[in-house]
């Protein structure tokens, strides 16, 4: 397909060290070599564990939940509730929401049978997913993939989509909202270029971390060998609509993606029997999955707000410490959480949502539009009034957000 997928092997990192990212005061003992090759090659090098290379049961893998008992079953007959608690889910899993999830949902559309996976690959690249998630990410770490792939299949559910998207489709929104993040440092692109970062020069800038994700899945698609049975042309085209799929993840491409959606919708054009209109549409529903988590009930997204701003404000630190200037968002001296979620329920998750509501008016789509009024209502009472006088919150052109999205459309 005309590119080489980044395998899982070691890339020095010389300029910072990222050991400080995840660095809590008072925590004992040193860094052992393991981690700091860990934190310094972005997971690059191979870590196999033995739950992944073990041989399993193949008894036990007729159905890969089946041995999830109590809650934890329970939760799985409701994954397609909006108010699905990820987190809870996750406890009661060990840690392992995101392959439990994506194998029960595998096995619930039959595509394990249509697509004739072998169930001991299929188990092995789950865990080979799960494993590239950095488990130190406060906000993009396996428990982040795994509630996006919720997001998916609740998206999956909605009568349009029902209808009109194919078995492929299905497998192909599945693996990217697996995979959409995948190896994510914890910092964002910017930060990748001012620190002249390998990654940075090889995808020259562009869609950095997007390219990362895309390649690092694709790697792990060929070296689990779970789609070796099928013919190249077919393997060919889910990689390369993968990418196509991940890229449109790209907060700075948002504008894009939202100015073609919209103008299909005001044409009212949109055929789902197009191949390239249904692939638009699962575009779409990532990009909504992706930042849902402000459209979800107060108690689960203020706490994905306060990872997330956590996450921000460890990068800033790192800026501080090593001289560089401080990325939007990422000053915790200058920034609240309720600064940064009113600003991105505004400009970036309202207008997508609106958009795909005009799409799909379902009850979902309106809990989900409820939910964010709400919830950027309850951030707006928590915004500071010496900073933000009532009546005039900031201003639109005063927000980062807002001026990030026009820079971005503009280059």
């Amino acid at each position: 397909v005309g590119f080489e997928p980044e395998p899982r092997s070691s890339h020095p990192y010389l300029l910072v060290d990222f050991r400080l990212l995840h660095y809590r005061p008072g925590r004992a003992g040193p860094v052992s070599a393991r981690g700091v090759r860990r934190l310094l090659s972005f997971q690059r090098y191979r870590h196999p564990s033995r739950s992944a290379c073990r041989q399993p049961n193949r008894s036990q893998l007729c159905v890969l939940d089946q041995d999830y008992a109590g809650q934890a079953k329970c939760m799985l007959e409701r994954a397609g509730s909006w108010s699905f608690d990820i987190f809870l889910f996750d406890r009661l899993t060990n840690g392992n929401s995101l392959v439990t999830l994506t194998a029960h949902l595998f096995n619930h559309y039959g595509l394990i049978e249509l697509f004739q996976l072998d169930m001991v690959k299929l188990h092995r690249f789950l865990v080979m997913i799960q494993e590239d998630y950095r488990r130190q990410n406060p906000y993009h770490n396996a428990v982040h993939a795994a509630d996006v792939t919720q997001a998916m299949y609740c998206y999956l559910q909605e009568p349009k989509l029902v209808s009109s998207l194919t078995s492929f489709d299905i497998l192909l929104g599945l693996l990217a909202a697996a995979t959409h993040d995948l190896d994510h440092p914890g910092v964002n692109q910017p930060f990748l270029v001012k620190t002249q970062h390998y990654l940075a020069a090889l995808y020259q800038n562009s869609s950095v971390l997007e390219n990362h994700h895309w390649r690092s899945a694709v790697g792990l698609l060929r070296q689990s060998g779970l789609l070796d049975h099928l013919p190249a042309e077919d393997r060919q085209s889910l990689e390369r609509r993968l990418g196509s799929l991940i890229l449109a993840t790209d907060i700075n491409r948002q504008n894009e993606y939202l100015s073609q959606f919209r103008s299909h919708l005001d044409r009212g054009d949109l055929n789902l029997e197009n191949s390239a209109h249904r692939h638009l549409i699962l575009q779409m529903a990532l990009k909504c999955a992706d930042i849902c988590n402000p459209c979800r009930p107060w108690e689960l997204s203020k706490q994905w707000s306060e990872r997330v701003t956590q996450e921000f404000f460890q990068q800033g630190d790192v800026e501080k410490k090593h001289n560089l200037e401080v990325s939007p968002f990422c000053d915790s001296q200058s920034n609240t959480i309720a600064d940064i979620q009113t600003g991105f329920m505004s400009y970036v998750v309202e207008p997508l949502f609106s958009e795909w509501a005009r799409f799909s008016n379902t009850q979902l789509s309106r809990a989900m539009l409820r939910h964010l009024d709400l919830n950027k209502a309850h951030w707006t009472d928590e915004m500071d009034p010496k900073t933000h006088p009532q009546g005039n919150q900031g201003g639109p052109a005063q927000d980062p957000w807002r001026d990030q999205l026009y820079l971005s459309d503009g280059c």
